[in-house]
């Protein structure tokens, strides 16, 4: 890190800029930005690997807006691919947000809508498009694309953009963008797949890494409950939101869009159709965006949701996440508590594990190199007996964690009790008679 550069003003941005950032509250760059800044601005191909809520979106956008400056002609110069609709939206709005003060011209397209609207928006001219890979084909094959001008590719979120397998998508991008161009990869996580993409994708680049990407933000408080089953969980939940004073805008994390749709339902029960949202993979993107819109805006304190919303969703001052569920893709951990703690800013995560879930847990902390500290259930929560399927479940799951760390282990599900000797017995053919006619 350059100690040296403690405003944005050192970077030399142009006045339009800096009025931006500086309507935006931005006061001195993030480590992230401090070290990025620079290296994209001279040109060269970028490998940033940093934690979510640290600032990389603006670590690309800032630069991408100074070598832009100006509206020109009707095509695209900057590319930048993201994995999701929530993060192209986010992206975009941070673009508006920069480039309030310039004729810079920026379009998002994703798919879950219509292209109509997108086509529109691009036949009128556009410098930055923002998108996700299916969509981003689609327009160009029916040729409302025309990517010859682009001199600067960004991968944001590459590591979330491997796993829900658009490697191929992607792949066929690189193949219609011109050659000679910029290259910048952002990731939150350096797995064996981001390191094969970057060797295929990037020239020569230079590495920053801005701490260890399998770690959590300093400024979030992390604790874990274990609760027997469903219903506690419910309760404990409930006693949680009740102190509205102090859980005032919470997310809360769930495994599946059903236990989501349960746990809004449960929850507006209690506090009314206006208090909570529910976002998910379900819902059509008019519906989702009205969801975040409404908590970012304060409107309604909790939203519910499934990991859709663990990365590319940045609203600031978010009080707590509540990890309903232990996610089993323990990266996302990392990225749904993320979503709290964001810009120096402090934050609460806290997870509710079964007897089942403790395995999740145990292996979060292997990844992010950290016991999270267990507290006791308050009193004031009823502890729920756990129903006899629900028991049946977990005892199952354990067995299954049991087996999987060691192949030789036999549960009590699996135990093949021994079979009863039986006297064989012989049966002698009968002769076979003709049927008379």
């Amino acid at each position: 890190m350059n100690n040296n550069r403690a405003s944005f003003e050192d970077f030399k941005f142009n006045k339009q800029l800096l009025n931006a950032i500086a309507d935006l509250g931005f006061t001195e760059p993030t480590q992230v930005q401090q070290e990025a800044i620079p290296k994209v601005i001279g040109g060269q191909d970028i490998q940033c690997i940093a934690q979510t809520g640290t600032g990389k979106t603006a670590a690309y956008l800032l630069p991408i807006l100074m070598k832009v400056k100006f509206a020109q002609e009707m095509n695209p110069r900057a590319m930048i691919i993201v994995p999701t609709r929530e993060l192209a939206a986010q992206v975009k709005l941070q673009t508006d947000q920069l480039s309030k003060y310039t004729d810079i011209r920026s379009v998002a397209v994703y798919g879950g809508v219509g292209m109509k609207s997108q086509i529109y928006e691009i036949e009128k001219g556009i410098d930055i498009i923002i998108g996700t890979p299916g969509r981003l084909i689609d327009l160009y094959l029916e040729n409302y694309l025309v990517l010859k001008k682009i001199n600067t590719l960004v991968l944001d979120e590459a590591d979330r953009l491997l796993d829900i397998g658009f490697m191929k998508q992607f792949g066929r991008i690189l193949e219609i963008l011109p050659r000679k161009r910029q290259n910048l990869l952002f990731s939150a996580t350096l797995s064996d797949k981001v390191l094969k993409l970057c060797e295929n994708f990037l020239d020569f680049p230079v590495m920053i890494r801005i701490q260890p990407e399998q770690t959590t933000a300093k400024g979030i408080s992390q604790c874990v409950y274990h609760t027997p089953n469903l219903k506690t969980k419910a309760n404990l939940l409930e006693y949680f939101i009740n102190d509205k004073e102090t859980f005032n805008k919470v997310i809360v994390f769930c495994k599946t869009k059903k236990v989501a749709n349960n746990i809004f339902k449960f929850i507006i029960r209690k506090h009314g159709d206006e208090y909570a949202r529910v976002l998910h993979s379900n819902k059509d993107q008019n519906a989702r965006i009205n969801s975040i819109q409404s908590f970012k805006e304060g409107k309604v304190k909790v939203l519910v949701t499934t990991d859709v919303s663990a990365r590319g969703i940045d609203i600031m001052e978010v009080s707590h996440v509540i990890n309903f569920d232990v996610p089993t893709n323990y990266e996302e951990y990392i990225h749904r508590i993320g979503r709290t703690g964001r810009a120096f800013q402090h934050g609460d995560s806290i997870t509710f594990a079964t007897d089942a879930e403790i395995y999740h847990i145990e292996k979060i902390e292997k990844l992010i190199k950290k016991k999270i500290p267990v507290k006791d259930i308050p009193k004031d929560v009823e502890i729920e007996e756990t129903p006899a399927e629900e028991q049946q479940l977990i005892n199952r799951e354990i067995d299954y964690q049991k087996r999987r760390e060691d192949p030789e282990f036999k549960g009590a599900f699996h135990e093949k009790k021994p079979r009863k000797e039986t006297k064989k017995t012989s049966y002698k053919r009968k002769p076979y008679k003709r049927m008379r006619r």
